[in-house]
């Protein structure tokens, strides 16, 4: 099929480079000159793990290409994606502005039948409101459809080449045919695509992403409340995650939700609730609730320090949300480098991969460091924010020798509490009891 994808941002690009994989003939079709150029110079803007190698290889073989004209991309397009985004506004409100005004650019280009799919996350109505555009600006007959993306960043191109399911919102028989000769490719072992109405369809990214950010702070609440008590988090955990009604993932406490998804997309779904009167109790304590998780560590720092943190040398591992990504949107990261550095701490920083994202937002005000161990030198304590398999087995020696103090505070709980007791360490994770020198 000749597929044109319109934007490409990190949803664009794997979705447009994985149907390149299976023969389709994508053009991506992006505003920012600069980006389309690094792209046709086979170099990618983002990281994501497997996407290079399809990237390249896709680009070499003349099925993905790359422009920054809307009329070449979707001229003899038979579906067209719009993964543009959808920034929370001051409300929290999904802002629709760049799909509503990609809809309206096209549809004074077409000629023909095209399929239109919102691939970007939007609010219940989006789709009505996409056809709604069309109406207003052509006479070419489309159909609009709704197919939200569950995309992990980090394995994103096993889950767009495997999905687990494929959730398609129209009722036009035409663009289901067309859909599901599209995805069949990918569903070959037997998981569903799943048809249903457009509205259902986007309440369902919704409701997904929502229940999982829930799922998420429920087992960061259990960990503050096993710190209280004396139990175990990680026995906990395992207690609940045996049973098959509960599951084993994102039972993992930390340091809060963040990225690209949870936050605007709780957001937004309880902005709708609000909109239409309805008061959806769960999703607000959630938000309250992983607004202070996101600062827990900075408050377990500054009882240990008597509330005196300034002049202290933090060393932080992990800044991008989380691991095999280099997004910091909503990074937990951020805050707690905005709080220490509100107490007067002194900050070295170090991530595989996020480094020049947060760069770009903090400037000179922390230092960063070629590796793991440089940022430890002289540090009163190492903080660990994101769970990079890097630091799950460091070298213990080479971290006692570098810090001042052998002190630790994991957001993420890597390491076992009787091997910090022997290496002789204060370690203070979550959910957990504290290890004092």
């Amino acid at each position: 099929m000749k597929i044109a994808v319109v934007g490409t941002g990190y949803v664009g690009l794997v979705t447009g480079t994985c149907l390149a994989e299976t023969g389709n003939t994508v053009t991506c079709v992006d505003i920012n000159k600069e980006k389309v150029k690094m792209m046709q110079a086979f170099k990618l803007p983002i990281y994501e793990p497997g996407l290079d190698l399809l990237f390249h290889r896709n680009i070499e073989q003349g099925r993905l290409m790359f422009t920054t004209k809307l009329a070449d991309a979707i001229s003899d397009a038979e579906i067209i994606y719009l993964a543009l985004p959808t920034p929370p506004d001051g409300d929290g409100a999904a802002d629709l502005s760049f799909v509503l005004g990609a809809a309206k650019d096209i549809a004074k280009i077409i000629t023909d039948y095209k399929v239109i799919v919102t691939k970007s996350t939007v609010p219940v109505g989006t789709a009505d409101k996409v056809i709604k555009v069309f109406k207003e600006h052509t006479s070419i007959e489309v159909d609009v459809v709704s197919n939200p993306e569950f995309l992990r960043e980090g394995v994103a191109v096993e889950d767009f080449m495997k999905p687990d399911r494929v959730v398609v919102g129209t009722e036009s028989v035409r663009a289901q045919k067309l859909m599901a000769e599209l995805y069949g490719p990918y569903v070959r072992q037997g998981n569903p695509i799943i048809f249903m109405d457009a509205r259902s369809s986007e309440l369902t990214k919704y409701a997904a992403n929502s229940f999982l950010a829930t799922k998420i702070t429920f087992m960061n609440e259990i960990a503050n409340l096993c710190e209280i008590v004396g139990a175990d988090v990680d026995a906990v955990r395992k207690g609940i995650g045996s049973d098959d009604r509960i599951g084993k993932r994102f039972l993992f406490p930390g340091v809060g939700y963040g990225g690209s998804c949870f936050p605007k997309d709780v957001q937004a779904l309880a902005h709708s609730a609000r909109e239409n009167n309805y008061d959806f109790k769960i999703l607000e304590s959630v938000m309250d609730v992983n607004d202070v998780q996101r600062k827990k560590l900075v408050e377990k720092m500054r009882k240990y320090y008597n509330g005196d943190l300034k002049g202290k040398k933090i060393a932080i591992w992990g800044l991008a949300f989380k691991p095999e990504t280099d997004d910091i949107r909503e990074a937990p990261a951020l805050y707690i480098i905005e709080e220490l550095l509100k107490d007067g701490a002194i900050i070295s920083a170090f991530d595989p991969e996020a480094m020049n994202n947060v760069k770009k937002i903090v400037g000179d005000k922390i230092q960063f460091g070629d590796n793991q161990y440089d940022i430890l030198k002289d540090a009163d304590a190492l903080v660990i924010v994101t769970e990079w398999s890097v630091f799950r087995t460091p070298d213990f020696e080479k971290v006692s020798s570098m810090l001042k103090s052998k002190v630790i505070f994991d957001g993420r709980n890597l390491y076992d509490l009787q091997k910090m007791i022997d290496l002789g360490y204060y370690y203070n994770s979550i959910g957990r009891k504290t290890i004092s020198i």
